[in-house]
């Protein structure tokens, strides 16, 4: 896939400029979406942590506010794994110490799901609003599923985190592959292994992947100016997801405390983690990160680590801290700028 493929697309989506804004969970809502879309590009909305009610109010803003362009909605195609009581009596020993600090009772927080993956509720709510594109994380649903997204008329982009998860999408019935470098902030793609030595940065991935595949590659990670865009664009991307860079625009719902973060030098210094969810994902480092490793084998897998820690979160961030709050935020997060979400894109797009 070279450069001059870009064109057809970028049509194929409907979208004027080659600027895919990231789903970006608990940082926006619609509106961040709708002003990416609104302004050329192919805004997203993070579907994983909604009910399905939720969802549903959202998509009716969403396509109020975008008049008919084309959005992208997201979600997560993970296996849900069998809660482990040991594992789980483990996480909280560890945390035990936090929790006195706080004064939480540990018997009072519940277990949960956490997220959920795409399931027969999503496909139906895929076929009612019937997007232009529709996005996983972590693989593919089934194919039943996969099938009724296509039907309904939507293009399938996935992440892809290694060549190999990019050659599995490609055979499994993605239309276009999303690769992922190690430097792009939240959650890691990766699903074919757990071996974190496989990952890669995005302009080492990224040709590899182009040269793998034969249908069209986007690249995200690290990526925050126009410059980087066309670095991107050169080496054979088709288009650009990016995510940090938006997450001080007034559009995006980002807290007080990880504005002031992104705004720091604090942001410079990121780093993987499975503290906050069990899935690797980059954020930038605070106490908990430093205190505990930002991977720590105690913590349950993905997503069973998020209600153990969540009330930590709550009762630091309303004492002022972020020092338990999933940070997110890429290695990059000198584009992140407060100015509205359109100009944003206009400027990535120069």
């Amino acid at each position: 896939m070279t450069a001059v493929n870009r064109q057809p697309f970028v049509a194929a989506l409907g979208i004027e400029t080659p600027i895919i804004q990231a789903p970006m969970a608990g940082v926006q809502d619609y509106r961040l979406a709708a002003a990416v879309s609104n302004a050329g590009g192919l805004g997203s909305l993070p579907c994983a942590m909604l009910g399905p009610e939720a969802l549903k109010a959202e998509l009716e803003a969403l396509n109020e506010a975008t008049h008919g362009r084309p959005y992208n909605l997201n979600f997560f195609a993970h296996t849900p794994p069998a809660p482990d009581d040991q594992q789980e009596a483990r996480w909280r020993q560890a945390l035990a110490p936090y929790y006195a600090e706080f004064a939480i009772d540990p018997a009072t927080i519940s277990n949960g799901p956490g997220r959920m993956p795409f399931n027969e509720e999503s496909a139906a709510i895929v076929e009612a609003f019937r997007p232009a594109v529709v996005s996983f994380h972590f693989g593919l649903p089934e194919p039943a599923l996969l099938d009724r997204v296509r039907q309904a008329g939507a293009k399938i982009l996935s992440t892809a985190t290694t060549v190999e998860e990019a050659i599995w999408l490609e055979q499994h019935g993605a239309d276009a592959v999303i690769a992922q470098g190690l430097e792009a902030g939240g959650h890691r793609g990766i699903f074919l292994t757990k071996d974190m030595t496989t990952q890669m940065g995005t302009f080492a991935l990224l040709p590899q992947v182009v040269s793998a595949v034969n249908i069209p590659v986007i690249a995200a990670g690290g990526i925050a100016t126009a410059e980087g865009v066309q670095a991107a664009l050169k080496l054979g991307a088709v288009a650009v997801q990016i995510g940090t860079a938006f997450m001080l625009c007034p559009e995006a719902t980002t807290r007080p405390l990880h504005r002031q973060a992104l705004k720091s030098p604090q942001a410079r210094h990121t780093a993987l983690t499975n503290l906050f969810s069990g899935g690797p994902a980059r954020g930038i480092v605070n106490r908990v990160m430093r205190e505990l490793g930002p991977i720590s084998d105690l913590a349950p897998v993905f997503p069973l680590a998020t209600n153990a820690i969540a009330p930590l979160r709550a009762a630091a961030e309303t004492a002022g801290s972020g020092d338990f709050s999933p940070l997110w935020s890429g290695q990059n997060a000198s584009g992140c700028r407060e100015v509205s979400a359109g100009e944003l894109v206009e400027a990535l797009a120069r």
